[in-house]
């Protein structure tokens, strides 16, 4: 049977302990601290004509990665701003991110529309 990538490959479920942004050295930048630095880079991005069950088995494998990552929140927002079509970015695959960016839109939507009306009775007053 042929096994997926990546599938031998253990590791630690248990996240690191975060540093606070604050208590890190201000000049290095964000993902020298990475702990997919030190992993397969492959691990985080898909192969061509990667079959279905080989790609969400690595999209785990990556996900426990990131999980571990004392930089973990500022690599997803990295990869919001940017936005990174393509791999796992802070515990994020690119589908879920585009999930979470539509999110944003929408409350962000939301939040304008409940602000104009305050706005025009305000300056109708």
């Amino acid at each position: 049977m042929l096994q997926p990538p990546h599938s031998s490959l253990q590791v630690a479920a248990v996240p690191a302990p975060r540093v606070p942004a604050r208590d890190r050295d201000q000049d290095a930048p964000w993902h020298t601290e990475a702990v997919c630095r030190r992993d397969e880079a492959g691990l985080f991005f898909a192969p061509s004509k990667e079959p279905t069950a080989a790609r969400l088995s690595r999209e785990e494998a990556a996900k426990r990665v990131c999980a571990r990552c004392p930089v973990m929140v500022e690599c997803r927002e990295h990869a919001l701003l940017q936005p990174e079509p393509y791999g796992v970015w802070g515990g994020l695959t690119a589908a879920e991110r585009r999930v979470v960016l539509a999110r944003r839109r929408r409350r962000d939507m939301e939040l304008k529309k409940a602000a104009r009306p305050a706005n025009q009775i305000a300056a109708a007053g």
